[in-house]
């Protein structure tokens, strides 16, 4: 295949799944399953071989690809003129991760996709379109295209929230949507200053041309204004991550969609917005996030206390692992505050350290209220003696996402929190109790639902089958892989986190 039309390729890929879709009838459920299944398939495998490609050196930017797309007219000079609009796919290390973690966990969420009850046609057509857009975000290299994959992940979460979740599906459903429309809308004004001021939406000459002295741009850009684009990316990302106390609607989706789609929504979406943080932010506007640097400190070390007292609180699973979720996204944002190689590396661990575990958890989440119809704390026990081999795989679960020597989650706190201690070794030291009340609050739950007082309302509860089983290890051998062997990830990662340091003064 050329290289000119892999990353094409590899990001529309589901298209052909919901072609292939739309002519199998509604009724056929096994059908439609596994169609929607196979679907996601290329994308991942095409992902992992780029990936293994470029571990053994292979140069990403021969993959780039560029056509001209849209041209206002006000200009001369064809394609290159100011205010045209190109289509632009390319990757490095950082987004080539994010989009074989993206491929990976959306195939695993549609095998997870067996328990959906209902209208599986309409189910999967949205999934892919949401897979899609997930893709598209991490491979565009322009902020047009960028929010148009950012956007088109929005319509079909809220069809998937509101029509196959649980109790409150809609409210969350609109929650979801009215939030991420916001920060939406604050993402679409700085696009568009940017390009009014560029005169071009390519990420790469925008960032050159914002950190370069007397740049020809269409327009100035005072200090002032960069500063406040810099709170306004921060609002809009910070929504996503989510940042308290923008938090309230990523509670509600993590205890309302259904699993499946929090695979993605936790393992994935929430992620958008730390990538878009890194990419844009630190490379937009280096000097003013360092200017803000004991912000985002402050802010990761609420959002880590915050979400850890919060989750020790809980009587529900599914609420325990959404506080948790708010508060490991502190511990990237404390990661990114510390400005040193330490803490960014530390920091995009985390993304994709809890992006694998949280998939995990909640793949065993949605097996779990399949067998028992609850994930209440008090109306689960005993899961050891009556579903041992997921009792096992939920209990590696909390040990990766409470930082096991050996897993992921050790790694990339150890490392985020190296670099905070270096530069702020005070804020660092009242974050560690963040990091005992995790171990806390999820073997507190955890050991609660596998040797707690066992419960009687579903005696004859089935054990893992085969096919459920194999996602679970695919998961665990990522955890253990980068936990065992963090060179596998750090390496391509080594250009992104050089270049977020050099960009302030590193």
């Amino acid at each position: 295949m050329s290289g000119s039309l892999l990353l094409t390729v590899l990001v529309f890929s589901p298209l052909l799944g919901i072609l292939v879709l739309s002519f199998v009838p509604r009724d056929q459920e096994k059908l439609l399953k596994l169609i929607g299944f196979l679907a996601t398939v290329p994308a991942a495998l095409l992902s992992i071989i780029l990936f293994l490609q470029h571990q053994t050196g292979l140069d990403l930017s021969m993959f780039n690809e560029k056509r001209h797309w849209i041209s206002f007219g006000l200009f001369e000079g064809g394609e290159n003129a100011p205010y045209s609009i190109h289509y632009e796919l390319g990757v490095d290390g950082f987004a080539l991760v994010m989009i074989v973690l993206t491929a990976v966990i959306a195939m695993l969420a549609a095998a997870a996709s067996i328990h959906i009850k209902h209208d599986w046609k309409s189910y999967f057509l949205l999934f892919l379109i949401l897979e899609l857009g997930m893709l598209g975000v991490f491979a565009a290299q322009n902020l047009f295209l960028f929010f148009l994959f950012f956007e088109a992940t929005l319509v079909p979460m809220f069809f998937l929230i509101g029509r196959w979740g649980f109790f409150e599906r809609e409210k969350a459903a609109y929650q979801f949507l009215i939030y991420n429309g916001l920060g939406s809308a604050i993402l679409l004004l700085v696009i568009s200053y940017l390009f009014a001021m560029t005169g071009t939406t390519n990420i790469s000459l925008i960032t050159q041309l914002l950190n370069t002295e007397n740049a020809p741009l269409v327009g100035p850009i005072s200090a002032d204004m960069k500063l406040g684009l810099s709170i306004a990316l921060l609002a809009a990302f910070g929504i996503k991550l989510p940042i308290f106390p923008l938090h309230s609607w990523m509670v509600k989706v993590h205890a309302h969609a259904p699993p499946s789609i929090v695979m993605l929504h936790a393992g994935i979406l929430l992620k958008i917005g730390a990538f878009g943080l890194i990419r844009f932010g630190f490379g937009f506007f280096p000097n003013e996030f360092e200017k803000m640097s004991i912000v985002l400190i402050l802010l990761g070390l609420i959002n880590l206390l915050y979400g850890a007292f919060l989750a020790l609180i809980q009587h529900e699973f599914k609420l325990v692992l959404a506080f948790s979720s708010i508060s490991h996204m502190g511990i990237v944002l404390m990661g990114l505050g510390a400005m040193n190689e330490a803490g960014v590396q530390g920091a995009i661990f985390q993304v994709v350290s809890h992006g694998l575990i949280s998939a995990l958890l909640f793949f065993l989440v949605g097996i779990i209220t399949t067998r028992t119809g609850t994930t209440n704390l008090s109306k689960l026990g005993g899961l050891a003696s009556n579903m041992p081999y997921t009792a096992g795989f939920l209990l590696a679960g909390t040990m990766a996402s409470l930082g096991l020597p050996g897993m992921s989650g050790f790694i990339s706190e150890v490392t985020a929190f190296l670099g905070l201690f270096e530069n702020h070794p005070e804020l660092a030291a009242i974050g560690a109790l963040g990091l005992i009340l995790t171990a806390a609050y999820l073997l507190r739950a955890t050991l609660k639902m596998t040797f707690g007082k066992e419960q009687s309302l579903h005696p004859e509860m089935s054990d893992l089958s085969w096919y459920e089983t194999a996602p679970i290890v695919v998961l665990l051998a990522f955890i253990l892989m980068i936990g065992i062997y963090p060179a596998s990830l750090s390496d391509s990662l080594k250009l992104t986190v050089e270049t977020v340091i050099k960009g302030i003064g590193g």
